[in-house]
């Protein structure tokens, strides 16, 4: 158990080192105005802190810095994770802006986010189970080229060109369309394929003769990748860290960013409400040196997503938490009222 004169010292020497990156000296934190004790006071109570775990020593200075257990005792007990950053408007400025596709506001809001902190932001979006699809089209370029457009009902949007074989008459694919639209139509996606080698292709041959080859060809097309799940903002902030100088911290590091379906992992294993993992907290050995910082946020009462933020250890653990808790619940309540008006 600390005593309060060393939850203030552990506390000043946190958020010195939070600001300035650099070793804190007894004789600093003697300065503060909120500290009034002697240097050698402050210097005892530092062994101490060091001796219990909480503060580490540099071999290049008499200053200490934080060790991640003294950043754990300072967020579960120095910071209130139930703060919220008051007035908070980044995805109601988002719609203002006339973006009304929810990949969109979620990609402008991860963008906003990551500047206002300067750390990488990144937003998981909708469930693959709790995606259903809303509409296929098939829009013909030419004779012989065609784009497959998929929209789902989260208003995510995925297009990809196609040669069509000169063996296949597009009028064929356009009634495979068609029938996939009036058959799919609310069907979650993880079941996409489960329904279109039953119901779907039993129906095929009712109106499109020699079908097989015309469908295997537009699934492919049409369904041949999940939708995209993660959004980012700020992928080089961390580039501006002094933590990360060592060009294989940094090779490390984008090496996992760009690994998205083991990073979706990692932030899908939320409990809810606001999550700290700081250092070797973090499974993945990229960002063992980094704090994530992530809150859920909710659709019609359920789960949909994460918001996160990925920096330093030496993290703006206040400013971050205030801000993540507030940004979850703007999240909430207005892409619940954008999902009811769609």
């Amino acid at each position: 158990m600390l005593t309060e004169r060393q939850l203030l010292i552990l506390q000043v020497i946190i958020d010195d080192f939070i600001e300035t990156a650099q070793p804190v000296g007894s004789r600093s934190i003697a300065k503060k105005e909120t500290i009034r004790y002697s240097p050698a006071t402050v210097r005892n109570d530092m062994a101490d802190l060091e001796d219990m775990g909480f503060l580490e020593k540099t071999h290049s200075s008499s200053g200490r810095i934080p060790s991640e257990k003294g950043y754990r005792y300072y967020v579960d007990h120095l910071v209130s994770l139930k703060e919220t950053m008051n007035n908070i408007k980044i995805v109601e400025n988002v719609m203002q802006e006339g973006l009304f596709e929810f990949e969109q506001i979620v990609q402008h809001s991860a963008e906003i986010l990551s500047e206002i902190t300067n750390y990488t932001s990144i937003i998981l979006g909708p469930e693959v189970f709790e995606t259903q699809l809303k509409q296929l089209q098939m829009v013909t370029l030419s004779p012989y080229t065609a784009v497959a457009i998929l929209i789902t009902n989260t208003g995510h949007v995925e297009h990809r060109s196609f040669s069509v074989p000169e063996e296949i008459d597009t009028s064929d694919l356009e009634k495979i369309v068609n029938i996939l639209n009036d058959r799919l139509y609310g069907v979650p996606l993880i079941h996409l394929h489960e329904k279109l080698n039953t119901e779907v292709i039993n129906l095929m041959g009712s109106y499109v003769n020699d079908f097989e080859k015309s469908f295997q060809y537009l699934k492919a097309a049409f369904f041949s990748d999940n939708p995209v799940k993660l959004y980012f903002g700020g992928k080089t902030n961390i580039l501006m860290q002094p933590e990360f100088n060592d060009i294989e911290k940094v090779r490390s590091f984008y090496s996992m960013i760009e690994n998205e379906d083991r990073l979706a992992d990692l932030l899908k294993n939320n409990a809810g409400g606001i999550n700290v993992r700081i250092g070797h907290e973090n499974q993945a050995d990229a960002i063992k040196e980094c704090t994530l910082i992530s809150a859920t946020y909710e659709w019609d009462e359920e789960q949909m997503g994460t918001i996160a933020l990925l920096g330093p250890t030496r993290m703006e653990y206040r400013k971050v938490i205030a801000l993540l808790n507030g940004l979850s619940n703007e999240m909430s309540n207005v892409l619940y009222k954008w999902h009811k008006n769609s």
